[in-house]
């Protein structure tokens, strides 16, 4: 179904998922899927404008808080709405109140644009994975229904094989890696109607998994950098992106600062 002639602008509403941790760039900064599908919607369309709301760390409440009204301000004629997931790490989290605040976003960008856009994130396989399962899964089948109901594509990343895989995952073991992100503007691109450029959901090659010594050195690595920062924010009540603006608060024309 081709829709994507009339695609003339975008604005992605978020989290740290499309900030775009960890597809980072040689001067630190985080392009990221959202950052790499508008340059190929820009390619496509002339004059093409693009605005990135998200903020690493947030919650689905300060999502709806802080985002929600300024993307539906821009009526641009997509908009990508991904979160939840950070709320579902959380020990107490209320699932009733997650589902009732996606609702609340879903509600009302749905009438300020042509094409709302969501996602059932990708999952990385493993034990927190195991662990926080079922909350996920609530929230995906959430998902589905506010789509049926307000007209919205959905983006079945959970589904694919491949971005379960350990290697599409950055070290932080919480963000995909620059192919995963590669491979999420492939398949958003692929549901707004565009030719496919490339099999998102190509399988990566067979190695050799690291030895049980590469493993331990690993999870040791792991937990000094990223675990434990982690939960020191959980317990003082701080989040990552504290003090962080919008990625790109503005609905400007897109220009790729690395063509």
């Amino acid at each position: 179904m081709q829709m994507n002639d009339n695609y003339t602008s975008l604005v992605a509403v978020g989290d740290s998922f499309t900030e775009g941790m960890s597809d980072r760039l040689p001067d630190g900064s985080y392009r990221g899927w959202a950052d790499l599908l508008a340059a190929r919607m820009a390619a496509a369309s002339p004059g093409f404008r693009y605005a990135n709301l998200a903020v690493r760390g947030k919650l689905i409440g300060q999502i709806v808080d802080e985002q929600v009204d300024v993307a539906a301000a821009m009526q641009p004629d997509v908009i990508t709405l991904v979160g939840g997931l950070n709320d579902t790490l959380r020990p107490k989290c209320d699932m009733v109140r997650v589902r009732g605040l996606l609702e609340e976003a879903v509600e009302r960008l749905a009438p300020a644009c042509k094409q709302l856009v969501l996602m059932r994130s990708p999952g990385r396989s493993g034990p927190v994975q195991q662990r926080f399962r079922p909350r996920m899964e609530e929230l995906f089948v959430h998902i589905d229904d506010l789509a049926a109901r307000h007209g919205a594509t959905v983006v079945d990343l959970y589904g694919s094989t491949v971005l379960s895989d350990q290697r599409m995952w950055d070290v932080d073991r919480l963000h995909l890696t620059a192919d995963g992100h590669r491979r999420v503007a492939e398949a958003v691109w692929q549901s707004l109607g565009y030719d496919p450029e490339d099999d998102w959901q190509a399988q990566l090659p067979d190695t050799v998994p690291p030895n049980w010594a590469a493993r331990r050195v690993a999870d040791v690595r792991f937990t000094r950098q990223h675990l434990v920062p982690w939960i020191i924010r959980r317990l003082t009540g701080r989040s990552s992106g504290d003090g962080l603006p919008a990625k790109r608060p503005d609905l400007l024309p897109y220009e790729d600062p690395f063509a």
